[in-house]
């Protein structure tokens, strides 16, 4: 009788890595409901081990620290950014340049005011005495990547990229370490260029969700977005992605 009630080999192990992925889950969900009220830096794993009905040693079983709770939701937000702006400029034609930029900058702007909390995490004010791991840096890497191709496949077809005056010597050396994630094709100063974009993107996201071009742009949610294409627009025929106007 015991033989018969004892689980096939590996069926055990397989049982609690489901358990185990599941009420990690769950408490990254909850992490994520309390940073909306609390913020980053009001994160406890107390409090959200009470809202699950557990008891705090329980959830350090799952999630060891607020820390790697924290590193928890910034892949996660990292990752739901990338994966917005990865989806939708692959529904574009590969030779419209200018549709798959404009693509990118859309769905990175729709995926934060949908996620205004989870932006502010990734792009906001630091956590106090949180130091982001290495696991971090492949999630955060993706809305850069993708337009990187952008860039690189605008290269590689022969856009016509606006003259550029070269880079000074200081400006052409600091960008010693993002330089190997840009085909040696691409020119330093697009990848100059490919930065300010990038720069520019998060800047103007971050200007709209906190405030700071209110009485500036018109509220209007379409007048909004207008006023964000065209400055996305504006920014990409800089530096060839978006043809002449």
């Amino acid at each position: 009788m015991g033989a018969m009630n004892t689980p096939p080999a590996g069926t055990a192990p397989g049982v609690r890595a489901r358990v185990r992925e599941e009420l990690t889950r769950q408490i990254v969900a909850t992490a994520r409901r309390h940073l909306a009220t609390e913020g980053a830096a009001g994160l406890s794993l107390r409090a959200v081990a009470r809202e699950l009905g557990m008891v705090s040693s329980a959830v350090y079983r799952y999630v060891s620290s607020r820390d790697e709770l924290l590193t928890l939701l910034i892949v996660d937000a990292y990752d739901a950014l990338g994966e917005a702006a990865e989806r939708a400029e692959a529904k574009v034609p590969r030779d419209d340049i200018a549709g798959r930029y404009l693509a990118i900058c859309t769905a990175a702007r729709r995926w934060a005011t949908r996620s205004p909390h989870e932006f502010a995490l990734i792009f906001g004010s630091p956590v106090p005495g949180y130091a982001a791991p290495e696991a971090t840096v492949g999630p955060a890497s993706r809305l850069g990547l993708v337009l990187i191709g952008v860039l690189a496949d605008a290269v590689a077809a022969g856009v016509p990229v606006p003259e550029s005056e070269p880079l000074p010597d200081a400006a052409r050396r600091s960008l010693a370490p993002i330089r190997p994630y840009f085909p040696a094709a691409i020119p330093d100063e697009l990848v100059f260029g490919g930065l300010l974009v990038w720069t520019h993107l998060v800047g103007s996201i971050s200007f709209e969700l906190f405030g700071h071009r209110n009485n500036v742009v018109a509220d209007a949610t379409a007048l909004r977005t207008a006023f964000f294409t065209e400055e996305m627009t504006r920014l990409g025929r800089s530096f060839g992605l978006v043809p002449p106007g």
